[in-house]
């Protein structure tokens, strides 16, 4: 048969390539709205599934290779975005266990334990409060946002469904609504701008802004025992994980040197590998990467999927992100990936 008429997935096997997976979290969540968690249950039998059919690499074993341009076929390595505390007290237990290396990428602007990631903030000051106003309105920046709805719908427990979340197509009740639509203007802002909307949301709701065990970031200590044996390698993710894309040149810089400089003090060795925070193709610059790669990093994640190759980038890589499905639905999603 001519080369040309093989189908493509079958010549990508044929060529070699390896998968990057992108998870967050790994947690048992009464809410989760990001639909970033993968409960421990279903972690374990994901890893029960890749240590059966696949190679599983690190990320700087990966980068190496790239350098030399042979790669395996079916092989795959595990990242982590954020850096919450349960990467290092469910995750890597699991990890532990099957003897599966990962990269955990922090965000070390949380890491001081002040502050949960805006999102998660939201979601307490939106979906959990006991009562919000009719209408609302806050300001972001210096534009005006508002929502009013009929009747009276300040019941939490109407609307707190656990299995909602921003990738439905569907609003259930109007703070879901709320949600996710202000979801959307924070993301395009800087930290000042969204601290100052959760602060004004907070006083409208009348719910304290506060830090949950259960969703806040690594702390200092905690990021060197995660890597401390090193099966798990840390890699940074930003200071303040804002779209890199809407700033200029030099706060760019400041993210992305602030948070390796800031590891490296923790763990007293070099941070090597930087993932991109949000990581579509519109949220980084080519100056963004080349601050990167001016900043001694030896690649760098993006999220956007596909499979790397021969020819990939090693400061723009291809991940995939993982939801929480069990075990056969997660097998049949890596048959599709390598396939696509």
């Amino acid at each position: 048969m001519p080369i040309q008429r093989i189908p493509r997935w079958v010549r990508k096997r044929l060529a070699g390539g390896v998968l990057i997976l992108l998870y967050h979290r790994v947690s048992q969540l009464a809410l989760d709205p990001q639909w970033l968690s993968v409960t421990p249950q279903q972690f374990a039998e994901h890893l029960e599934v890749l240590k059966r059919h696949y190679q599983l690499w690190t990320l700087l074993d990966l980068q190496r290779r790239l350098r030399v341009g042979t790669l395996p076929r079916r092989a795959v390595v595990i990242t982590f975005d954020d850096g919450y505390r349960d990467n290092l007290y469910e995750a890597k237990p699991v990890l532990e266990r099957y003897d599966a290396p990962a990269t955990v990428f922090v965000t070390t602007g949380n890491i001081d334990g002040l502050r949960e990631f805006w999102w998660d903030e939201l979601e307490t000051l939106v979906l959990e409060a006991p009562v919000l106003p009719n209408p609302l309105t806050i300001r972001v920046k210096d534009k005006i946002h508002s929502w009013e709805w009929d009747g009276g719908e300040t019941d939490r427990t109407a609307s707190n469904d656990q299995r909602w979340n921003v990738a439905m197509n569907s609003s259930p009740t109007p703070r879901h609504k709320v949600y996710r639509e202000l979801v959307a203007v924070l993301r395009e802002v800087e930290e000042t701008a969204r601290n100052s909307a959760l602060q004004d949301l907070s006083r409208l709701t009348g719910v304290l802004r506060r830090v949950r065990d259960t969703h806040r970031s690594l702390r200092p200590e905690e990021i060197a025992r995660l890597s401390d044996e090193g099966l798990v390698h840390v890699g940074a993710h930003s200071v303040t994980h804002s779209v890199l894309a809407l700033q200029p040149p030099e706060v760019q810089r400041q993210e992305v040197v602030g948070s390796k400089n800031r590891l490296e003090e923790i763990l007293g060795k070099p941070v090597l590998t930087f993932a991109y925070p949000f990581g579509t193709h519109t949220d980084y610059t080519p100056d963004t990467v080349a601050i990167v790669r001016q900043a001694g990093f030896h690649c760098a994640c993006s999220n956007f999927l596909g499979i790397v190759e021969r020819n990939s980038d090693v400061f723009q890589l291809p991940r995939a992100l993982v939801r929480d499905w069990d075990g056969d639905a997660f097998a049949r999603q890596l048959d599709q990936w390598f396939r696509d």
